[in-house]
């Protein structure tokens, strides 16, 4: 029987693959079936994720993805070594918790910078038609419930997860015409490196509280991993400019 969620024969980029649900992206795609395009800095936690990865024409790039100008040249060289790109993953995301008068304009630029113009500017040069797989193509924006919801000590943070919101839906319109789909994945807390980090920096009673906001417990990188896989897949196929909410029940409060 045929298998709308496989994802055989597809060339899927993810940025963030050295950990976090980039890295379970990653290893969830490869064992799907998609040759899959790591991206991150930490090269040995890239190979740490390539070795994990199902059998296939896999590579991993070590960039710094804030460095705008070199973008391109680790696309195009994906695309001569196996072929035009048919899926994007923006998992690369920072994090900062700070109280809205302690921030400054640097920390805002830091967040944007990686959580938004990175991934923005990533898809731009992967819908050129050099690079694009004419078949179709499917993009895929980890943002956060807490770009609709807000949260305090969140305010740069938020906001970068709603400007890929809004900025989302605009491409997917000016996408379509070359059969590429655009969405975003909004997870709740889930259980990565880097809200480990978050939680040793905050009393236990405060870890209760947010606990207790999502009523099915926090989340695992493979309960996004899923979700993307049906985005990146054919099952998606008239899935466009939207937001799919990943949260245990936190946004149903």
């Amino acid at each position: 029987m045929n298998n709308p969620f496989c994802l055989c024969n597809k060339n899927i980029i993810i940025t963030g693959a050295s950990s976090g649900i980039g890295r379970q992206c990653a290893i969830s795609c490869s064992q799907m079936g998609a040759n899959v395009i790591l991206i991150a800095r930490n090269q040995d936690r890239l190979r740490e994720t390539y070795n994990r990865l199902e059998a296939g024409n896999h590579l991993f790039y070590s960039q710094d993805i804030t460095k705008y100008n070199d973008l391109e040249s680790f696309i195009s060289d994906s695309v001569s070594k196996v072929g035009k790109i048919s899926g994007f993953v923006h998992a690369a995301g920072v994090e900062r918790t700070l109280p809205f008068r302690m921030m400054k304009p640097e920390y805002y630029e830091d967040l944007f910078s990686i959580n938004v113009i990175a991934g923005f500017e990533i898809a731009r040069i992967i819908s050129n038609k050099i690079y694009l797989d004419a078949s179709g193509a499917s993009f895929v924006f980890i943002a956060s419930v807490r770009g609709i919801l807000g949260q305090i000590g969140n305010v740069g943070y938020c906001s970068s997860k709603g400007a890929l919101l809004s900025g989302m839906r605009a491409i997917a319109l000016e996408l379509i015409n070359k059969k590429a789909r655009v969405n975003c994945i909004s997870p709740g807390i889930i259980e990565t490196d880097m809200t480990k980090k978050l939680f040793e920096n905050i009393p236990e009673s405060s870890k209760e509280e947010i606990l207790k906001m999502h009523p099915m417990g926090f989340g695992k990188p493979e309960d996004v991993a899923n979700a993307c896989i049906f985005l990146l897949s054919d099952a998606a196929r008239w899935v466009t400019g939207t937001n799919l909410i990943v949260d245990g029940g936190y946004s149903a409060r």
